[in-house]
């Protein structure tokens, strides 16, 4: 606008000064000259905007996917008791010594999550941190209705808990199942849950990451981050696509302040669909290793190593049968380094442990393996290292 004023007042001056100075003859006669008219170029055509075709156009909207979506989101409703201290001061190590030891009294303590049916005669996906402890397990459906629960199973590696209520033969809406491998960066989801106990709340944004690691509420270490508004209740809640298929398990939030922060975490629906049965079919999930000790990323860079260090092998494990080598606990020498599992590059011990996920217990895998300034392969047997070791 300012560079158009410009023009505008400068032409106008122009115009101004042809009016005032007059043209001087060889009689010295002053004849006024004839301004010369001001020409302003019309503006370039524009194309419009073609008209919308349907209603659809004219108003974008995720109401009937919420619609189909929400009777198939749960409260979670997690009632435990728990010990406390009734005078505070006996935390204090002194106190504790010279008065014995404190007193204690029990307080019940409510805990609120979100779950989502996932089969029609009432089993329910949760987070096994919503359900912990808890002696009395309440499910409210969105139409209301209350029911007992029953926790069938809980895993707090994965933090995935299955519970289930009894609908009286009635067949209750379940949620269908993305392909979570399919997710991408920018897509549209919307997170269903009961954030602060204020009631069923639907939220929208986007995938914001994947792949992400280090989130605490999962040993498993790949999740899907969003900035969809995830408080504390949506726990267990369900992470959508734009076509209301469940993509994930909300879990975690990052949060100075404990409310949404734009930084959310969802464990991913190809992760339910390893656990789940492996759940309902062995009442636990089997740990997928080979029965390694490996050094941290840390460590591992300090000694300019790139893949998985081995430090030691556990006796009678797959790894010390497979003759993997450990660092030399006289000479301090190298072990073996793990680069690779069937082909696909592995950088540190989450990678590793996420390709024995995949490839599951009872599988045979060739690793890659950098050896005495050589590489070498060795192929080694899955195992379930949590039942080894119990």
């Amino acid at each position: 606008m300012k560079t158009i004023s410009m023009i505008l007042g400068a032409a106008a001056l122009a115009c101004v000064a042809a009016y005032a100075v007059p043209a001087l003859t060889a009689d010295t006669k002053a004849v006024p000259a004839k301004p010369e008219p001001l020409r302003v170029a019309p503006p370039a055509p524009r194309a419009l905007p073609a008209a919308p075709g349907s209603m659809g156009q004219v108003q974008l909207t995720f109401a009937p996917v919420v619609k189909r979506v929400v009777p198939a989101v749960v409260n979670v409703y997690a009632r435990s008791i728990v010990q406390q201290q009734v005078n505070p001061f006996f935390n204090d190590p002194l106190f504790s010594q010279l008065f014995g030891s404190p007193e204690m009294r029990q307080r019940v303590q409510q805990s609120l999550g979100s779950g989502v049916i996932v089969r029609a005669d009432g089993l329910i996906l949760t987070n096994n941190h919503v359900v912990a402890g808890g002696t009395d397990i309440v499910i409210a459906l969105s139409d209301k209705r209350e029911f007992k629960a029953k926790v069938l199973l809980a895993d707090p590696r994965t933090d995935l808990a299955v519970v289930k209520i009894d609908p009286k033969g009635e067949r209750l809406p379940v949620v269908p199942f993305a392909d979570s491998d399919a997710v991408q960066v920018g897509d549209l989801v919307l997170a269903v849950g009961d954030p602060f106990g204020v009631g069923q709340t639907v939220t929208m944004g986007i995938v914001s990451a994947l792949a992400r690691t280090q989130i605490s509420a999962s040993d498993y270490q790949f999740f899907i981050q969003t900035d969809a508004a995830i408080n504390p209740g949506n726990s267990g809640g369900p992470l959508l696509d734009s076509a209301g298929r469940l993509i994930g398990v909300n879990t975690a939030i990052f949060s100075p302040s404990g409310a949404n922060a734009g930084v959310g975490f969802a464990i991913p629906v190809d992760v339910v669909n390893r656990v789940v049965p492996q759940l309902i079919r062995n009442g636990r999930v089997p740990t997928p290793g080979i029965g390694i000790v490996a050094a941290s990323e840390e460590m591992a860079a300090r000694l300019g190593a790139e893949g998985v260090v081995v430090v030691r092998t556990m006796p009678g494990s797959p790894a010390a049968q497979a003759g993997l080598h450990g660092v030399d606990p006289k000479t301090g020498a190298l072990g073996d380094v793990i680069v690779a599992v069937d082909g696909q590059p592995v950088h540190n011990l989450a990678n590793l442990t996420d390709q024995l996920e995949q490839v599951g217990v009872g599988k045979t895998v060739e690793l890659s393996i950098k050896r005495g300034g050589g590489t070498t392969s060795v192929k080694i047997q899955v195992a379930d290292i949590a039942r080894q070791q119990s």
